[in-house]
C-alpha cells in the first residue's frame, strides 16, 4: 500500500479537471448571459463570475499537475 492509501488517481483527475472547466463555462456564461439579459450587473455577481472564471482556470490547470504527476511521484 502506498503512502496516500489506495487513491484512483486517473479519476482524480478528470474530476478535477472537469470541475475546473465546468467552473468556467458557468462563470463565463453567466456573465454573458447576465449582461445581456439584465445589462449591467451588480458589482457581486460580476465578481462572483470572475472569480468562477479563475478557479475554473486554475482547478483545471493544477489538478492533472497534482494527481496525475506529483502524488504518484511522491507515493
Amino acid at each position: 500500500m502506498g503512502r496516500y492509501g489506495d487513491l484512483n488517481y486517473s479519476k482524480f483527475t478528470k474530476t478535477g479537471f472537469f470541475l475546473g472547466v465546468s467552473f468556467l463555462v458557468v462563470g463565463a456564461l453567466g456573465e454573458l448571459i447576465g449582461t445581456s439579459f439584465y445589462g449591467s450587473l451588480p458589482a457581486w455577481e460580476n465578481m462572483l463570475f470572475t472569480d468562477l472564471e479563475i478557479l475554473g482556470i486554475l482547478l483545471g490547470l493544477l489538478s492533472p499537475f497534482v494527481f496525475s504527476i506529483f502524488l504518484p511521484l511522491t507515493e
